[in-house]
């Protein structure tokens, strides 16, 4: 994942002006790390989010690398061919030892989340985000086990919940709702019910904390209105480990949104379709490291890490994720994405997801 230098801070020079490059920058500025930018070299007029940084064209690589002496060098060109210095480059890996990197590469460990805008048709080939028959079966085995053990440890609570919930509020005891399975796939979603049925005013989180119950507010403090959804790991909709299940009156939005956001080539990209390639989870990456999305940029924030997760999957990773979600649920640490930082840095206008007119439905 991260690098850290422990002797002295890194120092990075950043080719290219792409919004992949402006990305970097941001994600560089706001983290106090040892690694230190020097700034950019620009393969035509810079944008405005890094003419600041902007040391000048790529001509001046040479003499930028002898004065600056970078310990790494981050490709972040829009168009490769004829325009990427492959001499000067070769010289600086060959003859100074310095690393040169491609930025989505970079850019996925050093924030635990996939490039999205920069993605190409090559790049999804060559990322094997389709899980092999290990990986499934490891997964299936590992849930079905867990899910198994867990119904056994907590079916003395399940009753006690059940009349706790009833005599908190009127209503089911469980939330059911349609949610987006594995290769697009709709299946039931199950959850204790911690709201107050009607008067929601749309699927984000945010917007219907004033609906949540007494005994609402107790179980989602220790996630334990999750605990119907081991039966739909038995029934074989869920996993214990994957991208959180959105509801099926999101599916359309989420899949036109995905399909517009690369802005290196402007190709329609299915980013959104990809996510559905492996089983949903209880938990997941973009649970531990960004959490709840109250609007469609956090959303395109978890898909980040979503696909992430999907290009990385393995049985270590998805130990580390069961690890940060016991420190998340037992002390609830503020998640690694800084959402508040993000948030800060999102446009004013930002597009609004349309919602569904069951007010009961979340995202999450």
């Amino acid at each position: 994942m991260t690098e850290n230098y422990t002797d002295r801070p890194e120092r990075l020079l950043i080719l290219g002006t792409t919004p992949l490059a402006a990305q970097l920058v941001r994600e560089l500025e706001r983290r106090r790390d040892r690694r230190r930018l020097l700034g950019l070299l620009s393969e035509g007029t810079p944008d405005d989010s890094v003419s600041a940084v902007c040391l000048g064209p790529l001509s001046t690589l040479g003499s930028v690398v002898e004065q600056r002496q970078p310990h790494r060098i981050v490709v972040a060109l829009a168009e490769r061919r004829g325009m990427t210095p492959i001499s000067a480059l070769l010289d600086c890996f060959v003859q100074r030892g310095i690393i040169v990197e491609d930025a989505a590469v970079f850019y996925e460990r050093l924030t635990g989340k996939l490039a999205i805008e920069s993605l190409t048709p090559m790049s999804l080939v060559s990322a094997r985000l389709f899980p092999t028959r290990i990986q499934e079966w490891f997964a299936r085995v590992s849930s079905l086990f867990a899910a198994l053990v867990a119904t056994i440890l907590f079916s003395p609570f399940f009753l006690l919940f059940a009349i706790a919930i009833k005599l908190d509020s009127p209503g089911p005891v469980l939330f059911r709702q349609k949610r987006v399975g594995a290769r697009g796939r709709p299946f039931t979603l199950l959850k204790y019910r911690t709201m107050q049925t009607g008067g929601g005013k749309s699927e984000w989180e945010a917007d219907n904390h004033h609906r949540v119950t007494r005994v609402g507010r107790l179980l989602r403090r220790f996630r334990l209105d999750e605990l119907p959804q081991f039966l739909n790991i038995l029934r074989g909709e869920m996993n214990l480990v994957g991208p959180r299940p959105h509801p099926v009156s999101n599916l359309e939005l989420f899949t036109l949104v995905g399909r517009n956001l690369n802005e290196l080539t402007g190709a329609a990209i299915g980013c959104y379709a990809l996510r559905l390639l492996v089983r949903p989870g209880m938990t997941g990456w973009a649970q531990v490291r960004f959490r709840y999305a109250n609007n469609l940029d956090e959303e395109i924030e978890k898909l980040r890490y979503d696909l992430y997760y999907i290009k990385h999957r393995s049985p270590w990773l998805d130990l580390r994720i069961l690890a940060a979600t016991l420190k998340v649920v037992m002390f609830r640490p503020r998640p690694t994405g800084h959402r508040e930082a993000q948030a800060a840095s999102a446009p004013q206008n930002a597009p609004v997801a349309a919602v569904s007119q069951d007010p009961t439905r979340l995202t999450t």
